[in-house]
């Protein structure tokens, strides 16, 4: 814990010290600012797994990153962008596929350390849902935003001209957790036996 949050304080500071919108930059970093503290208050009590702990602390720096920039604007996202060829800058897409990836593993811990659920397919299942209700939930902060600030929003939703930007969001959310579930579960379980003992 105290690692991530040293790294999480040195990312605030540099991704908040001239980011490209500053109310951007305070909606982009709030799930750290939230967690963060969230985290503290529980690792006694309900220490994570290394993974977890690992996964929410890279995530973190993914939302800082696109905090200070925005999404639409992160330089290696331009990178990818002109390697791969494509349209638009992809970091938007990145950042939705890890809010998928590192709660699929997030929801699986809590799930299987809180519930009296096994390993298996409606495990799997309720991972997935919760997943993509987290992303909805976000979709739908962003209409919120859109909503209450107009052209305001325009650097915080990220759409680049994209009409089924909210689509691809989910999409991408979910391909994200499922990718977090068939890659990560194994090692998981590892961390899980070692937690729970």
């Amino acid at each position: 814990m105290i690692i991530l949050t040293l790294a999480w304080v040195v990312a605030l500071v540099l991704s908040g010290w001239q980011p490209y919108d500053r109310a951007t930059w305070w909606m982009e970093v709030a799930p750290a600012l939230i967690a963060l503290p969230i985290l503290w208050a529980t690792s006694h009590r309900f220490p994570l797994t290394t993974l977890a702990i690992t996964l929410i602390a890279f995530h973190g720096l993914v939302l800082m990153l696109g905090g200070a920039y925005t999404y639409a604007r992160v330089p290696i996202g331009f990178t990818m962008q002109d390697w791969l060829d494509l349209a638009r800058n992809p970091y938007d897409r990145f950042g939705h596929f890890m809010q998928g990836f590192v709660p699929a593993i997030v929801f699986r811990e809590l799930l299987l350390r809180l519930s009296l659920l096994q390993r298996g397919w409606l495990t799997t299942i309720l991972i997935l849902a919760s997943c993509l209700a987290v992303s909805a939930t976000y979709e739908l902060i962003e209409f919120g935003a859109a909503m209450a600030l107009g052209q305001g929003a325009d650097e915080f939703l990220g759409t680049q001209g994209d009409p089924w930007d909210t689509q691809w969001d989910m999409l991408m959310c979910l391909i994200g957790a499922a990718t977090a579930l068939l890659t990560l579960s194994r090692l998981h379980d590892r961390q899980l036996s070692r937690v729970t003992r």
